[in-house]
């Protein structure tokens, strides 16, 4: 048998056993190259225990990054800050090759963080369209006059011995207390190598940006994959730029899985070094206290299953909720009752933006309101269908 983790390069990657492998090998050959891998049932045993919705909040692991960033009077080191904040969010994944679960349509995670000087942060993400899967999030500090919102389609694709995400979407980061001055940032593309022969490992590749229009800002980043014969794993490069004029204030480089280097002229320092920092904890209700589509309570049982390593119940489990939110849809849809989703409402240009508006300008003010959106908005009641126990 051989051994489940090996490492290369000092990164995760994973040898399947041939139970595992064969699986996988059954999917692969019902496959094309380029076919989308969307509507396809992966096994259990590459599933990371966690809904995609959770798996967001990776980057806010380390929240004194961005609000500090706020704090900071020049608008050029600011958007550095803010460029480090979303660097900062990458280092954060499973050993070996894992995916989140795919969240259903309608299902929602909720959290929030306490700082030491008292101040408070809260998020909640919901799917909002399974068809094409989009899950969108809300992450507010109103004491620390933060918004930040964002949306995910991810497109899968199977590319012979890859498999990649294609990550659609973008994140919009706030400054409440600095009106107009929003960040507008997009992601690399994941990708899955080696599934049918060598070592499966997962990469960050392509092309990515942090852009303000208001501050005539923008950081081009390239996440860099190992070439066949040269170059290293987890590579990134970029430029910090006047958007206006091209001229490069900045010049990042190094490693998102340990340590990022920014450069300006001949002067260099560590703009984030994972090894020195520490994930900041979120607090979840616990999952008999949530409610039955909040995707800790709904998922609780195949996480469980997949912990006891018990791939063949993580698969009755899985396909439990599944077949049970088909059945929902179905029924549903034959009452002519469309999916409004709780949290978000569609804003006409293809993305999703929160429901809640006119927050305060008071930061105790504000926070009252969001907490009594993220926890007592009612569900709708077309959604009511889906939500019975």
């Amino acid at each position: 048998m051989s051994d489940p983790n090996i490492t290369i390069d000092g990164e995760d990657a994973e040898v399947l056993d041939d139970g595992p492998k064969n699986i996988l090998m059954g999917i692969i050959a019902q496959l094309g190259k380029s076919t989308d891998l969307h509507r396809v049932t992966l096994p259990t045993f590459v599933l990371e225990p966690r809904s995609m919705l959770e798996r967001i909040t990776d980057f806010m692991s380390h929240p004194e990054l961005i609000n500090k960033a706020n704090q900071i009077h020049d608008p050029v080191e600011r958007f550095v800050a803010v460029t480090r904040y979303y660097l900062s969010g990458w280092h954060i994944k499973p050993k070996g090759v894992k995916k989140p679960y795919n969240p259903i349509l309608g299902e929602q995670f909720r959290a929030q963080w306490k700082f030491a000087d008292g101040t408070e942060a809260f998020y909640v993400a919901e799917q909002v369209s399974h068809h094409p899967p989009i899950s969108t999030y809300y992450y507010a500090s109103p004491e620390n006059n933060l918004s930040i919102v964002g949306d995910l389609l991810p497109k899968s694709k199977f590319l012979g011995n890859s498999a990649a995400t294609l990550m659609q979407g973008e994140i919009k980061v706030s400054f409440t207390n600095r009106p107009g001055e929003d960040y507008i940032i997009t992601m690399p593309n994941v990708y899955a190598r080696g599934i049918l022969f060598g070592t499966m490992l997962l990469e960050l590749g392509d092309v990515a940006a942090v852009r303000c229009p208001k501050l005539d800002l923008v950081c081009n980043l390239e996440f860099k994959v190992k070439g066949f014969f040269s170059g290293s794993y987890n590579g990134i490069s970029g430029k910090i730029k006047r958007e206006s004029t091209g001229e490069v204030l900045y010049e990042i480089s190094g490693k998102w899985s340990d340590e990022i280097i920014i450069k300006k002229g001949l002067k260099k320092e560590t703009l984030f070094d994972v090894k020195a920092t520490k994930i900041h904890p979120k607090i979840v209700a616990p999952e008999e206290k949530q409610e039955v589509n909040e995707s800790r309570r709904l998922w609780s049982k195949l996480t469980a299953a997949l912990r006891a390593n018990n791939q063949d119940l993580a698969t009755i489990e899985k396909s439990k909720v599944e077949e049970d939110q088909r059945a929902r849809t179905k029924a549903r849809e034959a009452q002519g009752l469309p999916h409004v989703p709780r949290y978000f409402t569609p804003n006409g240009s293809g993305g999703f933006d929160i429901k809640l508006q006119n927050i305060s300008s008071d930061p105790q003010e504000a926070k009252q309101q969001i907490i009594d959106f993220i926890f007592n908005t009612p569900v709708p009641a077309e959604q009511q269908w889906d939500q019975q126990s």
